[in-house]
Order: C-alpha cells, then sequence, then structure tokens
C-alpha cells in the first residue's frame, strides 16, 4: 500500500522552530515527509535539512516527496543515535529539531505490519522491519511478571496481570502468533461492560507491546539530552507526544534544561554553579486545533512542547 501519513500539529511545530533560511536542521522521525517538507520550503539553498528515520518505508516515501530539494540529507537510523549522525556527516551543531513520537498512519494501516488491533496479522510491531525483536517475542517469550509490568507501566492498563495470566495461559497450547488472537485473549481478561464503553479493550496493551518492541521511552530521556546538546544557542528542539507517559518525560527533561541550580532548597546560596542550559518555550503543551481534530482523529492525544537552548 502507498506510505501515508498526516502530519500532526504542522505549522506549530515548524513555525516553532522559527527557520533560518541557512540553517541546518533535523527531522528525527522523517516518517512521510510532512514536517520536512515545510521546513525544506523555509530554507534557502544554502541550508540543510537532516531527516532520520529507522523505518525504510518511511525513507523511501519521503524521498520521493522531499525530490523538490536538493539540501536533504537521508539517515536510515533511530533518532536516538543523532550525535553519532552529525558527527559522520561532520556536522558540528544543528538550528533545531522536530520529533514526531507517534506512530504513523501508514503503519497503523498497513495490517501486515501488526501494529493494529483492527486487523488480523502476525505479531509484529516493529518500526524497524530489520530488527530481530517483535510483538510475538515479547508476547511469547516473556515472563507473566514481565507482561503485567509493561502492560501496567507502559499501557497503564487496570487489568494487566489477568492479561498476563491469561496470554501465559493461551500459549501453552500453541504461540499466539496474530493480533486478533492476541484482542481475543485481551477481552476475555476484561470486564463485559468495560468493554462496551470507550476506548478499544486491546488499546492499551497494543501501545505497550509496541512501546517495548521498539524501546520508546527509555532512551527518550537521553535522546532528548543529546539532541539538545547538539543545539546552536538560539536553537529549538520541538517534541510531538501521543501519550502521557512520553509527554511526562519531555516535560520533565525541558525543565531539567531550564532549572539551573540544583543545591539542595535549605542551602542559603548556591555552590553547585550551575546555569539554566534552555528555555521552555511551551509553558503549557500546544494542542491540536479543533478543525485538525475533526479531519485528523488520530491528533486528538497529540502534544507539542518546544524548548530552546540559551
Amino acid at each position: 500500500m502507498e506510505f501515508k501519513h498526516v502530519s500532526v500539529l504542522l505549522n506549530e511545530s515548524v513555525d516553532g522552530l522559527c527557520i533560518k533560511p541557512d540553517g541546518i536542521y533535523a527531522d528525527g522521525t522523517l516518517g512521510g515527509g510532512g514536517h520536512s517538507f515545510e521546513i525544506a520550503s523555509r530554507l534557502s539553498p544554502n541550508g540543510k535539512l537532516i531527516g532520520i528515520d529507522r523505518d525504510l518505508e518511511a525513507l523511501a516515501a519521503a524521498k520521493k516527496r522531499l525530490e523538490p530539494f536538493s539540501n536533504v540529507t537521508y539517515v536510515h537510523s533511530n533518532f536516538s543515535d543523532i550525535k553519532n549522525i552529525l558527527s559522520v556527516k561532520h556536522i558540528p551543531a544543528i538550528d533545531g529539531a522536530v520529533i514526531d513520537l507517534g506512530v504513523s498512519s501508514y503503519q497503523l494501516d498497513c495490517a501486515e505490519r501488526g501494529f493494529s488491533y483492527m486487523e488480523d496479522a502476525p505479531l509484529d510491531m516493529r518500526m524497524d522491519k530489520e530488527a530481530d525483536f517483535s510483538a510475538y517475542d515479547v508476547v511469547n517469550s516473556y515472563s507473566e511478571q514481565e507482561l503485567t509490568r509493561i502492560f501496567f507501566e507502559y499501557g497503564e492498563e487496570r487489568f494487566s496481570k489477568r492479561v498476563a495470566s491469561l496470554i501465559v495461559e493461551a500459549r501453552k497450547a500453541a504461540p499466539v502468533s496474530t493480533t486478533l488472537e492476541l484482542v481475543e485473549i485481551i477481552k476475555k481478561a476484561i470486564p463485559e461492560k468495560l468493554r462496551q464503553k470507550g476506548s478499544h479493550p486491546a488499546k492499551r496493551v497494543f501501545q505497550a507491546i509496541r512501546i517495548e518492541v521498539n524501546s520508546e521511552l527509555e532512551p527518550l530521556k537521553d535522546a532528548l539530552t543529546d539532541f539538545f546538546d547538539v543545539l546552536s544557542p538560539g536553537g529549538r528542539l520541538c517534541v510531538i507526544t501521543f501519550h502521557s507517559l512520553e509527554d511526562r518525560i519531555v516535560k520533565q527533561t525541558f525543565a531539567s534544561f531550564a532549572k539551573g541550580c540544583t543545591c539542595p532548597k535549605d542551602f542559603p546560596i548556591c555552590v553547585c554553579g550551575n546555569k539554566p542550559r534552555g528555555k521552555v518555550i511551551t509553558t503549557k503543551p500546544i494542542l491540536p486545533s479543533d478543525d485538525e481534530m475533526e479531519f485528523n482523529k488520530r491528533s486528538k492525544s497529540a502534544k507539542l512542547r518546544i524548548c530552546e537552548k540559551l
């Protein structure tokens, strides 16, 4: 199927970069190239854009979309490797970056990728199809305790222990190998009255497995710090999140850049000498407009936070 993705908070995030036409910018999650197209459109021929994605299909789609621009460099990697990427490219610093932490519409809608709980497909959920570790491995090799932990921590699933128990019981007969097999197990774990209202009963567990498969949360703080480190003074980092776990990490990490002094509160004077390294531009996250949420229902949970390096 054709790679399609509707960029969320497109103008808000690109406007937030305050782009300099001759500057150097990075799109840490290139996807279908929506944010990158808008960034590249605002650059002069002397400007430069680095597009990073771990999904080769996304890179191929973005290259096609960004054909009009000759100043785009494409990198197959995880955005968490930004320092090494820039080192290899002999780029000492960048003037801004955008990171969209959402799953692309293509990945969700392409049944064979195994992200969706609405379509039957092999359990996969790998953003990088060259990776060895998949949702199948999580579901069929993790202990009941490990499954309970990730469902609770990454999915905030109330019935995490019950879901984990039923998965372990089911795989005694045969491996759980498809998305809809897993959905049926999850449904059995959740009381019927709760299945009939609210979001899909498998949404939280699928989110948790996807986060685990792609290591989405563990390296996030370090990745944000690395991006901030490579910003030039005045450079901005724009991050779009889609669930509270990500947003909390982004909020706390940005706050740490702006904090400065880390001395205990009862110290009469500062002895650490730490100064604020950044300024949080968005005291509250920027949310999609009503029009955007109506046009793209997947944008409803999106939040944009922006930080500037001093």
